[in-house]
């Protein structure tokens, strides 16, 4: 029990995660059609990609709650979070295409991707890991 507080801040990080991808992947059902405008054209089946990505949103975020298998969700959140970055990219490259966004917001989003992989890094390491 003298340990908690020492292990608070990692425990919050990976509640906040797993809601992050679980209400971010329910969203691709809810909004589908955000998600299919922000593929790049050169993806075939924008509904089934987006569709897929929301399903791997979910799992991945509930399977973080699990001990038994964080490790494994956290590295496949990681994947995850790679493969998306061609779209996020597609929409800085092409700012006009999404007009309800600044071109600003579009570019500075990008860095969030690398501090999202190291927060789902850091929060799904076996306990006293750095």
């Amino acid at each position: 029990m003298r340990d908690l507080p020492a292990r608070l801040p990692k425990r919050l990080a990976l509640l906040a995660l797993s809601l992050f991808f679980v209400v971010g992947g329910a969203n691709h059902f809810l909004n589908p059609d955000f998600y299919v405008g922000m593929m790049p054209p050169y993806l075939p089946a924008h509904s089934a990609l987006v569709s897929v990505s929301g399903v791997f949103e979910i799992v991945g975020g509930l399977a973080v709650l699990a001990p038994g298998v964080r490790s494994l969700a956290g590295w496949g959140l990681i994947a995850l979070l790679v493969a998306v970055f061609p779209a996020n990219l597609y929409m800085a490259l092409n700012p006009d295409l999404f007009p309800i966004t600044s071109a600003v917001a579009l570019y500075v989003r990008l860095p969030f991707q690398v501090l999202f992989i190291a927060w789902a890094y850091w929060a799904t390491r076996p306990e006293g890991s750095p």
